[in-house]
């Protein structure tokens, strides 16, 4: 299907609200819930988005709807460049001794890329330039305080640029995680990831106590 921003930015607020309804749908949006249904039938027609029955006691049925694996790699599909990165090192791999070695020149190649994230003169500023950047790049990804005592900021990412990859081996998350903490310059964890269940990663930024 031909996808323009204004769809791209649909299947964003759905995969950050996820599971959503047609309401919650309407108020980030800002548009009818008549628009919003004929934007979840063309996409469930596409294989993009699912939905589930919501229990209710009395009334009409309500759906609760969720993007597909397909859907989750429509998202993926604006970060082109790097996938192609890492499928062109992956790819060669042909003996599963050196996978870590190649996933090493995987990650300073990344590290370079996105050097200009190094350049804030604290973790604050570091972490906006990460996240701006990553952004104009076509990741859906944003920082926030974590509001437990002496919360460590943490990093959430709502796409992956290579889903089917993590799918098939998930040290590409680590590889992630490894960028990540050298262009911030503190360690970097990841504390929850979309291949367990959630609705997004998340990255515990910098070192508690």
């Amino acid at each position: 299907m031909t996808r323009d921003q204004t769809d791209h930015e649909f299947l964003s607020v759905l995969q950050r609200q996820s599971p959503a309804t047609i309401q919650s749908l309407c108020d980030s949006i800002g548009i009818t819930a008549t628009a919003v249904r004929q934007k979840l039938m063309r996409f469930q027609a596409a294989g993009l988005v699912d939905r589930e029955l919501s229990r209710q006691e009395r009334g009409r049925p309500s759906y609760a709807y969720h993007l597909t694996a397909a859907g989750l790699k429509e998202l993926g599909d604006d970060h082109a460049e790097i996938a192609a990165i890492l499928w062109k090192q992956i790819m060669q791999i042909s003996d599963e001794n050196v996978r870590k070695s190649v996933l090493n020149g995987v990650k300073d190649s990344l590290v370079e890329r996105f050097g200009a994230c190094r350049d804030g003169n604290s973790l604050a500023s570091r972490l906006q330039l990460l996240t701006s950047h990553l952004t104009e790049q076509g990741f859906e990804i944003e920082f926030a305080s974590n509001s437990e005592p002496d919360g460590l900021p943490i990093l959430r990412e709502y796409n992956c640029p290579y889903h089917e990859l993590a799918e098939e081996d998930s040290s590409i998350c680590d590889l992630e995680q490894s960028v990540f903490s050298e262009l911030l310059g503190v360690p970097v964890e990841l504390s929850s990831c979309r291949l367990d269940g959630h609705r997004c990663c998340e990255f515990q930024v910098g070192e508690s106590g």
